[in-house]
């Protein structure tokens, strides 16, 4: 009895002890799928759905930069079959060494790319893609993608736009979470300072594939499946129009056009010559080496990356600040004998012109020895110890205007120019050892000054305004897209608004009083418009002295302010006034009246002059 016993709780032990299995087979199962979707996953894939990039547009709603499709061939080397290469290869219209030399690859990569796809061709024809897809069920592991690239309806700023690529390691290693391998990123221009407005968020469909590593369906009828979020549009500050005028009028030359609206500091032109034609960004690793090997540098933005002297437009800056520290009134005459004369047998050289003169005439004429009193007197003034304390003082004046730093627009990649201090003196001369006549030359624009031309367009802004400006900046706040506080906050300089008047008077007399009367920028002269100006020609150690004008219009409630710096183009009014003030023409009317003037700065070709490394 005692072992049949035994051998009935045996029994019911193990009974019991199914029981336990079955019911914890069946809660994992059937109650609790928790489980079931962790093994379910690892045996799944996720496919990628690439969101539409945002549009960018002109502040007139004309599209800059838009989408359309583009096809690419994929392929998963994990789960490639025996196929026929042959056959693949007439399909995609290439050679059958071409497929092998990529799966070679693929093989040799193996364990870094595990099960994931890698793009084999991209950007192939519409009728290869739809052929393909005909035949593609007889090549396992490969496969078709259908994703956005840039389009560009409008040839205006291909480096003013950017452009979008693939990211590769560093970029994705600068962005931990944010990119992986395949990814596409905005990598230069407005592109990359709206990444995160433009890229929008990358979404996946779900698939389960079986022991073979082949695709079978839809994970849960694709009920865990993510939509992509498109990204937001962008509204630039850029008219469109005026834009590409500016491109056509910089043809075959060298340098930049920037034009700001001086109410708001909304940018409305940015050109940078030579630039890239937007039919290269959509496909930029096609021409990535023709434009990097380009000795003109066509990446390069001018227009905030290149620091020149800013040469005779400065003189502006100078007699604000003789204005404002007492030592400089309008009808102040100074004389002026081919230029000034200083220390044993020194002179900074002038053209010939009346003398003496008072401040509007010499910003009419451009004198160089007006404004070299005028900095003498500022620097050497009694109210400070000495000339070194003088020039700091100068420093901050001028720096006030923007000068020196960046403007913290927000374009990319903006230099901040250089502006000298006592201490950039003590370190060539001693502490001591320079005066007001060792540094006569920053009177003029020149020596130790180094400017963009978007500094250049902002002091005309500047002036525009009576003695404020707003950071210059290419973004419009829009749906989804803020801009920074900032770019809504004057900024003041430390000239009082009471001085303005009197400069923009000479600026108006330069343009609008005829060459026989010494206005030498006549020719930027358009009737009924009050255009309000000053020609530079800035000294260049590479070759001829570079073209500069700045101007605004009208004089009253000023609509546009303009920078034009050309590079190897001589005296200011011979390239940078007429095409500058063409800009004025073409945004303010609409067209232009001057068709001779127009057709000589679009037909001239300065390239020759310029010397590159």
């Amino acid at each position: 009895m005692d072992s049949e016993g035994r051998h009935i709780r045996l029994l019911i032990g193990l009974g019991a002890a199914a029981l336990l299995l079955l019911g914890k087979i069946f809660s994992l199962q059937i109650v609790n799928s928790r489980y079931k979707e962790d093994a379910d996953r690892n045996s799944t894939i996720y496919e990628t759905i690439y969101p539409t990039r945002g549009v960018i547009y002109d502040r007139n709603g004309e599209v800059l930069v838009g989408n359309k499709v583009a096809y690419d061939i994929l392929v998963s080397p994990r789960e490639v079959q025996a196929f026929d290469t042959v056959a693949l290869a007439t399909v995609l219209g290439v050679e059958p060494d071409f497929i092998r030399s990529k799966l070679d690859d693929y093989h040799r990569r193996r364990s870094s790319i595990g099960f994931q796809a890698v793009t084999m061709m991209r950007m192939v024809p519409s009728e290869v893609y739809m052929r393909f897809d005909e035949v593609k069920y007889k090549f396992p592991g490969f496969r078709g993608q259908v994703r956005g690239i840039r389009d560009y309806p409008v040839n205006a700023g291909g480096n003013l736009l950017g452009y979008v690529s693939e990211v590769n390691q560093a970029y994705i290693d600068r962005h931990p979470g944010e990119y992986r391998s395949g990814d596409y990123a905005g990598m230069t221009g407005i592109e990359a300072a709206r990444e995160k407005d433009l890229r929008g968020e990358k979404g996946y469909h779900i698939y389960l594939r079986n022991s073979r590593n082949q695709i079978e369906q839809s994970y849960k009828d694709g009920a865990e499946d993510k939509e992509a979020i498109p990204g937001h549009d962008i509204v630039t500050t850029i008219d469109a129009q005026l834009q590409q005028y500016g491109q056509e009028l910089m043809q075959n030359k060298v340098g930049s056009i920037v034009a700001i609206e001086p109410s708001t500091g909304e940018i409305l032109a940015l050109v940078s010559s030579p630039g890239v034609d937007v039919s290269q960004l959509a496909d930029i690793g096609k021409y990535w080496n023709e434009i990097a090997q380009n000795p003109y540098k066509p990446m390069y933005n001018r227009a905030v990356q290149a620091s020149y002297p800013p040469g005779s437009v400065f003189k502006l800056v100078n007699g604000l600040i003789g204005l404002q520290e007492g030592v400089l009134r309008p009808e102040m005459m100074y004389p002026c004998s081919k230029g000034y004369h200083f220390g044993a047998g020194h002179k900074l050289g002038c053209h010939g012109h009346k003398s003496p003169i008072n401040m509007e005439e010499s910003i009419m004429m451009s004198c160089n020895a007006y404004y070299c009193y005028v900095l003498k007197n500022i620097l050497d003034n009694d109210k400070y110890a000495n000339v070194a304390e003088g020039l700091d003082a100068w420093h901050e004046y001028v720096e006030s205007f923007g000068f020196g730093r960046k403007l913290g627009s927000d374009f990319p990649a903006e230099l901040a120019g250089s502006i000298p201090t006592s201490k950039t003196y003590n370190r060539v001369y001693r502490r001591g050892g320079w005066n007001s006549t060792t540094v006569i030359s920053l009177s003029i624009g020149q020596g130790e000054i180094l400017a963009t031309p978007m500094h250049l367009a902002n002091l005309c802004a500047t002036i525009a305004n009576r003695g404020y400006y707003y950071i210059p900046h290419i973004i419009k706040a829009s749906e989804g897209v803020e801009i920074d506080s900032r770019f809504y906050e004057k900024q003041y300089t430390k000239v009082d608004t009471v001085h303005f008047p009197k400069v923009i008077r000479g600026m108006w007399r330069a343009v609008n009083s005829g060459a026989g009367m010494g206005g030498t920028a006549w020719i930027a002269h358009i009737d009924s418009l009050d255009v309000c100006g000053k020609t530079g020609t800035a000294q260049n150690p590479r070759g001829a002295d570079n073209s500069v004008f700045i101007c605004f219009a009208p004089m009253d409630n000023p609509k546009i302010a303009i920078a034009a710096y050309v590079e190897n183009g001589g005296f200011g009014a011979t390239y940078a006034a007429p095409m500058a003030s063409l800009m004025v023409e073409k945004y303010l009317k609409g067209s232009v009246s001057r068709t001779a003037l127009e057709e000589r700065m679009k037909q001239a070709n300065l390239m020759s002059r310029v010397k590159r490394d």
